[in-house]
């Protein structure tokens, strides 16, 4: 068991993050060679014993709770700590998806045979070693193991100060399942210090760290980019849309971008900016303002926005007829709210839907709800996004919802990993070549 530190000098921080450099090193060769069996196995243990440390786990989360409440950190970001006994449950189910998953590790693509006899092909392989770097939710530390153990990497992780307790509770039961499966202890280990000065020593060990992967608010995320001496997997900001299209179904399109902005505001997939074709705006701004309106979501609107809406507000008793609009500003089309308030632009067609998308989007998920196929077809090809969808709620941008088992983050970065990362992404293709004694002449 990982236990906390006293003396976090600069010295101490260093030593401590190159013992667990060495060890997460260590781990990460018998993880690479680790049966799909094995890994299989530690993840049904992780499950089953989440499940029966339902009590415990929500005892250590009660401290957090407490302190984060006693220090006057915000309702959302309390919320975000809480370990629920259905959120304990949707990490344990995680678990065995992950395990019910097919092992890619060790999978050979692409085999061809050249001119010269020899066949060339490439190996799917761990990273090696992931730091994780994170805030507030707990069950994140669950989401990062697993998927480690099922990648076949090892990983460092370093939750927010704020989760402290419910983290290092959560890091017992995943060393347990491992060490119980005959896998390392050490292939996942948690910094027992809340020191940031951890943080910076962790993104800076290029001999012990393949990659890094902050999940977090934009400060830390920019930090962690600017500093980092090892790639970083990442994404800045979450200003998603949905592109409400001419022709579509009004009353799907009603529906989805409700659900888009509504379901939950502050999840890096919910719909920031709705786009609006001319040719629907009259028939689709009156139903999702009202809708807007009942759930108390502001609507920062562009000038044929707003006239749409006013003028319907004014014959209606809505909002007790007050103007439910503000006028949009430049800034308001790159903002990522994370609270109930959206962006609302009317745009001649889909050629402006487009450019607008990639000019002012974080390129992280995008939804077009439309009944052109020609126009749906364009859309996925033309926009520059991690996701993007059809007729389909943003907020299904996630690990769990698109089959990964998990995700450790959402890349919008344009290597191997973008979008949802689960065990993919946290893998790389090395070449192979198979010959029979073949020599270059």
């Amino acid at each position: 068991m990982q236990t906390g530190m006293n003396d976090s000098s600069p010295q101490t921080i260093s030593s401590l993050m190159q013992t667990l450099g060495v060890r997460a090193k260590t781990a990460s060769a018998v993880m690479a060679s680790a049966s799909a069996a094995t890994k299989k196995n530690a993840l049904l243990k992780l499950a089953t014993l989440l499940r029966s440390n339902v009590d415990s786990l929500q005892a250590s989360n009660a401290i957090d709770i407490s302190r984060a409440s006693a220090a006057g950190l915000s309702v959302p970001m309390v919320d975000r700590l809480k370990l629920s006994p259905s959120v304990i449950e949707t990490v344990a189910q995680g678990c065995e998806q992950l395990a019910a998953m097919p092992d890619i590790i060790g999978e050979i693509i692409g085999m061809k045979q050249q001119p010269s006899g020899i066949r060339v092909g490439q190996m799917r392989v761990p990273i090696g070693v992931f730091g994780m770097i994170y805030e507030s939710r707990p069950n994140v530390t669950i989401e990062a193991a697993s998927l480690a153990i099922k990648s076949g990497n090892a990983c460092i992780l370093r939750g927010g100060s704020e989760a402290i307790e419910s983290n290092q509770a959560l890091a017992v039961l995943v060393r347990q399942a491992l060490a119980e499966s005959g896998l390392p202890e050490n292939a996942v280990q948690l910094v027992p210090t809340t020191d940031r000065a951890a943080v910076s020593a962790l993104i800076t060990m290029p001999d012990y760290v393949d990659v890094i992967i902050p999940r977090g608010g934009k400060g830390l995320i920019e930090r962690v980019s600017n500093e980092a001496k090892v790639p970083v997997i990442k994404h800045l900001d979450g200003n998603c849309h949905v592109y409400v299209d001419d022709p579509c179904d009004i009353a799907m399109a009603v529906k989805v971008a409700d659900n888009a902005k509504t379901q939950k505001y502050s999840p890096c997939n919910a719909a920031e900016s709705l786009l609006v074709a001319q040719g629907v705006a009259e028939a689709f701004l009156p139903q999702i303002a009202a809708i807007y309106a009942e759930k108390g979501v502001e609507m920062r609107c562009n000038t044929a926005a707003a006239s749409i809406i006013n003028a319907y507000t004014a014959t209606k008793s809505i909002a007790d007829g007050k103007q439910l609009t503000v006028p949009a500003t430049e800034q308001d089309w790159y903002e990522e709210y994370l609270a109930p308030i959206v962006s609302i632009k009317v745009v001649t067609d889909l050629d402006e839907a487009i450019a607008h998308i990639n000019k002012y989007s974080s390129h992280h998920t995008d939804a077009i709800i439309t009944r052109d196929h020609m126009h749906a077809q364009r859309f996925l090809r033309e926009v520059d996004s991690a996701s993007v969808m059809v007729n389909a709620s943003t907020r299904f941008a996630d690990g769990f919802e698109y089959g990964l088992g998990a995700e450790i983050g959402i890349s919008t970065d344009k290597f191997h990993a973008r979008g949802p990362v689960g065990i993919e992404g946290l893998t790389s293709l090395k070449y192979i070549v198979l010959g029979e004694g073949e020599i270059r002449t």
